[in-house]
């Protein structure tokens, strides 16, 4: 058997030119707002000071908005609730004990802990595997209404209605907390943009452009999802405690829905996806806020609407979302993004423990499979086996359960009855990214990508389940088994390893997926028509890679295909499913030549060469 750490790998050098992202995404504009807090109790009054104090720390909140919203994927209106959290547990901490060091620390432990516990547990009600984004945007609906109702229901130890207000909190000057409140959305403005800068931050834009293929590359996103929920929601609960600990009123206003619904208007009128843009949208709408409030009492919220829908109209990506963009256009006016090209490679053979050969080398083993839709059987009592070094296409006419018996292999919990193994090793009801670490790699009949990533950062989300990223930085180099490696220099992907996956054709986006598969080191590889829409010449290279896959990696392949002609070329042997069962599985010329084959397919004796099977 193969080992997955003695394989021989290829490192290509992915050179990285000019400032990292994070700097350009974040230090300038740290640096520009370091000067404005230090600049800012010279140049402005008493009344902004004021209002700003009160956005900066809303702006915290809007920022991990941003990073759910913008970066993960997950609309949510929830994060006012864990913004309600942190600012009751200061409030209720120093009403009922006063104010201290002690109590002042243990008002922050509340804060945090009852964060964290609130956030997990919504992230589990949301992020179940099998739940979808609106199932996770509807939880989240839900959240500050309940915490508000349980806010009105408190009497005085929450103040019911009319909250908390007259208790002592921290004797800080207004400059103070003006510098205080800048420095804490800077330095939270710097650390998510390196933590989404990094390798690990890449795995969240992963999960927002193709949530399934992630879960198939191993990646367990449903933790991912539940660990960023936790982490935004203390971090808007911290917001929060300093928002009360300056204003010293908590109010059901700060939990409520409203007010996460604003921060949502926020993030999107900044650009989603910015982070500065995050920012810039909380402070603009709560200074125009409490300007309008003061002067126009009665249609401030109207003016504020309306300014809000003028600007989504006319810029949709936001203020900063509409620059990104520009100057996206304009650098593809002014010529082709760089391309990043391999350096050379440099090979290392890792040492190997000699091993005996292993005479029951079946990877796959079905048997009994089943698939029912309530009364409708579409797969009844499959039972087959692959070998390794086996290239097994699976024919038969529309309808015949090829793809729902993908499924069933790649995912435990699809089958009805019946068992499977992949490697010895039962996958029981495990859901895919689970049977992804027993050796198996799914490629899905469509391209499925990262439309957003470069083709190097698909390559590298592949290898997330095998090399563990950073959370801190970026690596420059893109460490490929030699089977993916010859894929992305046989197709012409190594000469576009900084382009984004969306610009690449149809056929380059096939050979990718493919790649970052065979990334994963598969010892078994499901393919469900990957020459769909190639050319003809396409289709010869995707032959040859095959094959020589097959016959160097030992890999048993498992492959959907119509194209007859296509299929004598590749295989090693041929199952024909017909209405959900195993018609025919043997040789080739056997399973070509039966007569069975006419007559399901066109009801004549003999297929011809060249024959497209639909």
């Amino acid at each position: 058997m193969r080992d997955r750490g003695s394989a021989l790998r290829s490192m290509a050098s992915v050179p990285q030119p000019g400032m990292p992202n994070w700097l350009i995404r974040a230090g300038l504009p740290a640096l520009v707002g370091a000067a404005l807090v230090v600049a800012g109790p010279w140049i402005l009054d008493t009344y902004m000071l004021n209002i700003l104090v009160r956005a900066l720390f809303v702006a915290i909140a809007a920022l991990t908005v941003d990073v759910l919203w913008g970066f993960s994927g997950t609309l949510t209106f929830g994060q006012s609730a864990f913004f309600g959290i942190g600012a009751y547990a200061l409030a209720i901490g120093f009403t009922q004990f006063g104010f201290g060091p002690w109590q002042a620390l243990l008002s922050l432990a509340a804060a945090v802990g009852m964060a964290a516990a609130v956030a997990g547990f919504v992230g589990w009600l949301s992020f179940y595997p099998g739940s979808t984004p609106l199932y996770a945007s509807v939880i989240s609906l839900v959240l500050p209404i309940i915490l508000v109702q349980i806010l009105y229901s408190g009497g005085s130890f929450t103040g019911s209605s009319s909250g908390l207000v007259g208790f002592e909190s921290f004797d800080l000057s207004l400059e103070g907390w003006f510098r205080l409140a800048g420095a804490t959305v800077i330095g939270a403005l710097v650390v998510a943009s390196v933590a989404l800068s990094s390798d690990a931050g890449r795995v969240l834009s992963a999960m927002r452009d193709n949530d399934e293929r992630c879960t198939y590359l191993g990646i367990d996103t449903s933790l991912v999802r539940i660990g960023l929920t936790v982490i935004t929601g203390v971090v808007a609960a911290l917001a929060g405690f300093g928002y009360v600990g300056f204003s010293g009123v908590a109010a059901p206003e700060n939990a409520g829905f409203v007010f996460g619904t604003q921060l949502v208007v926020m993030v999107a009128l900044g650009g989603r996806g910015s982070l500065i843009g995050a920012v810039v949208g909380a402070v603009v709408i709560e200074v125009a806020s409490a300007y309008l409030s003061s002067s126009l009492p009665f249609v401030w919220e109207l003016i504020v609407g309306v300014a809000f829908v003028v600007v989504i109209v006319v810029l949709p990506g936001g203020l900063f979302g509409s620059l990104r963009d520009a100057a996206t256009a304009l650098r593809g006016r002014i010529g082709a993004a760089p391309v990043l090209a391999l350096s050379p490679v440099t090979l290392a053979t890792l040492e190997r423990a000699a091993v005996a050969p292993d005479r029951n080398d079946v990877v796959v083993e079905a048997d009994g499979v089943s698939k029912h839709f309530g009364s409708l059987s579409v797969l009844s009592g499959v039972s087959f086996t692959a070998r390794q070094g086996e290239l097994v296409s699976i024919v038969g006419p529309n309808g015949a359960g090829k793809t729902t018996l993908i499924r069933c292999l790649a995912d435990g919990r699809e089958r009805s009855e019946g068992t499977v193994r992949i490697a010895g090793h039962a996958i029981a009801r495990l859901a895919p990214d689970r049977i992804v670490g027993l050796g198996l790699g799914r490629k899905f009949q469509a391209a499925s990508v990262f439309e957003t990533l470069s083709v190097a950062d698909c390559l590298r989300i592949a290898r997330v389940k095998s090399d563990p990223p950073s959370f801190v930085g970026a690596s420059p180099l893109l460490a490929l088994p030699a089977a993916a490696r010859a894929v992305v220099e046989s197709s012409g992907l190594a000469e576009r390893l900084g382009e984004q996956a969306r610009f690449l054709s149809h056929g380059l986006k096939q050979a990718l997926e493919l790649a970052m598969v065979l990334a994963l080191e598969p010892r078994v590889l499901l393919l469900d028509e990957p020459t769909a829409g190639l050319t003809r010449t396409e289709r010869q290279v995707f032959a040859g890679v095959l094959t020589e896959l097959v016959a160097r990696e030992r890999l048993c392949v498992l492959i959907i295909e119509h194209d007859l002609d296509f299929v004598r070329q590749i295989s090693s042997r041929i199952i024909l499913l017909h209405r959900g069962r195993v018609a025919l599985d043997g040789p080739v010329a056997d399973v070509v030549d039966d007569p069975l084959i006419r007559e399901i397919y066109t009801g004549n004796n003999r297929p011809q060469r060249g024959e497209v099977m639909s």
